[in-house]
């Protein structure tokens, strides 16, 4: 994401750069000398990166910021789903980064690394969202009166 950052920045300069030489040889450097459009083109090129980052960057960095809590909050007995959709119970916690499920009625024991999670589903988590559910409700009925 950085790299596509950089390379529209450069490429905007660019288009500033060109756009303000054209406008110097087009109208006989009258237009170039105007302090005022070369602040709004900035101005303009402000606001476009501006946007990017709060459309692009900074929802993927908070979501890695979530998923890394979820990641450090694992506990032995969760109920947790990997990012393969394997379903089970964590049985044992290593300080390698990683972390030992049971999965199945034969109780069958996989090693898994703590990037593979996807989410944790216990009996809290569970209650917390159903309790958010009821305050949207309770949200949605206030506001259709």
């Amino acid at each position: 994401m950085k790299k596509l950052l950089a390379a529209l920045s450069g490429i905007m300069l660019l288009s500033c750069l060109t756009s303000c030489a054209s406008a110097s040889g087009a109208q006989g450097g009258q237009e170039a000398n105007n302090p005022m459009s070369i602040v709004m083109m900035v101005g303009f090129y402000v606001v476009i990166l501006a946007a990017m980052y709060f459309l692009f960057i900074r929802p993927n960095s908070k979501k890695k910021k979530e998923e890394e809590q979820m990641r450090e909050s694992l506990e032995i007995g969760d109920e947790i789903i990997t990012i393969g959709g394997i379903t089970g119970r964590v049985v044992n916690i290593k300080e390698d980064g990683a972390f030992i499920m049971e999965t199945g009625p034969d109780r069958t024991k996989i090693l898994f690394q703590q990037w593979a999670l996807s989410s944790i589903v216990t009996e809290k988590n569970l209650n917390e969202i159903k309790a958010d559910k009821k305050e949207n409700k309770k949200k949605e009925k206030v506001e259709e009166k």
